[in-house]
């Protein structure tokens, strides 16, 4: 068989995607630039004629139509963490939400959803006749020889290594398209940003593995390691940071017990420079997200660091980092699944990170009780460390009292004598 015209007889135009599409259909499509843009379009423009389709992703990028509720049923948007893109829909109530862990979506999408068709962007088709997923692996490869696919191979995305390889025998069909990704650059860190850093840095020992996400105190983060040496890298996320780090010879994965010497993810997101550094480069290994946010993966690397954020903690460690004043904002993402899994790692420290107030300092986000309506991401029985611009709260294997003392500790100081009389009140001083 000639493979080169095996490939060539499956390209098609976007809108062919139609025919794949039955009613009550269920599509699943990747994070952030793992979505075929033109291939949604034609989704939209043919809205009418579909019945009671639902696409389910976990990260947008784009703000909708069909995700603001356009179309009605013939076609929404069921999402898995809230983005800027899905946060006015959600409030709305224009698209869904389903609570998850980021390691048993694709648990959750084999075993409640139909899984009628992966629509994603990959790379361009190679020789062998096999498209990358580029950016992204999570979910999505998961269903790899599980469900079709229906790809939108870009030229501009990168080629990467790993378990999001998609054979044309496995596609129905592809289009080929020749647009610029989504570019994230690295968010500037604030002072209080770097404070925070600081503290996790130095905590952090020589030949660690870590787990950093995306935002001013991760960048901070990870532009404090420069001295340390043979770091690894297993995040859910990479970005830009890592890559200095790689270059600069810290991050060399020698000491890892799992994939040694490589850089562990399941998608990323950052700058061209990031997509630059990805593109054949066969250091960084994308693999399914239920294998790398599985706790019990994370555990068989010693000394494993996560860091992750959260809005507010209360007096007993449980900390709200999806909700704000008790409102949805985001959802769980992977913050439990490593926060776990750290907790088993032999030697391993679970960061949560937080600036004492909110932006404009009238409220702690220490708080004697989480806000009315907030919704525990991380529990106080898996909580670690809790980490403020004024120092860290070490609560494993912390008595209530001991914990309310540490926290308070941590306060912006102008809050700490109301935070201190309401401990008191609970008869944990």
């Amino acid at each position: 068989m000639n493979m080169v015209v095996d490939i060539a007889s499956k390209k098609v135009p976007p809108e062919a995607v139609l025919a794949h599409v039955p009613p009550g259909a269920d599509l699943v499509m990747p994070n952030a630039n793992g979505e075929p843009v033109h291939v949604v379009d034609a989704l939209e423009e043919n809205a009418q004629l579909l019945e009671g389709v639902r696409i389910h992703q976990m990260h947008a990028l784009r703000e909708r139509l069909y995700i603001n509720g356009e179309f009605g049923d013939h076609l929404r948007h069921v999402s898995y963490f809230l983005a800027p893109a899905t946060r006015k829909a959600f409030a709305r109530g224009t698209c869904d939400l389903v609570p998850n862990h980021f390691s048993e979506v694709p648990a959750l999408l084999r075993n409640y959803t139909k899984r009628t068709l992966a629509i994603a962007a990959s790379s361009l088709p190679d020789a062998r006749g096999y498209f990358s997923l580029g950016t992204n692996c999570d979910y999505t490869a998961s269903l790899i020889g599980r469900a079709p696919f229906f790809l939108e191979a870009n030229a501009q995305m990168p080629r990467t290594f790993g378990e999001n390889q998609v054979h044309i025998s496995q596609v129905v069909g592809w289009t080929e398209v020749d647009y610029p990704i989504v570019e994230v650059d690295p968010v500037p860190a604030s002072e209080k940003d770097k404070t925070i850093a600081a503290f996790v840095a130095e905590r952090i020992p020589h030949g660690a593995t870590i787990q950093a996400g995306i935002g001013g105190m991760p960048n901070a983060l990870l532009g404090m390691l420069g001295d340390h040496r043979d770091l690894g890298v297993h995040t859910e996320l990479m970005s830009d940071g890592v890559v200095d780090l790689v270059e600069a010879g810290v991050v060399t994965g020698t000491h890892k017990t799992l994939r040694r010497g490589k850089v562990i993810t399941t998608l990323a997101l950052g700058s061209r420079r990031l997509y630059d550094f990805l593109h054949e480069n066969p250091v960084v290994d994308l693999a399914p997200v239920d294998w790398v946010n599985d706790p019990r993966v994370i555990a068989r690397e010693r000394n494993f660091v996560a860091i992750n954020a959260t809005t507010e903690v209360d007096f007993y460690g449980q900390c709200a980092s999806e909700t704000i004043a008790g409102r949805y904002y985001s959802s769980s993402g992977g913050q439990s699944d490593f926060s776990r899994g750290a907790m088993y790692s032999e030697g391993g420290q679970a960061f949560i990170v937080l600036q004492s107030t909110t932006r404009d300092g009238k409220t702690s986000k220490i708080r004697p009780h989480l806000s009315p309506g907030s919704v525990v991401t991380t529990n106080k029985n898996t909580v670690d460390k809790i980490v403020t611009e004024h120092g860290v709260a070490e609560l494993r294997g912390r008595s209530l009292s001991e914990r309310a003392r540490a926290l308070i500790a941590i306060a912006a100081p102008e809050f700490r004598d109301e935070l201190t009389a309401a401990a008191r009140e609970m008869a944990l001083l």
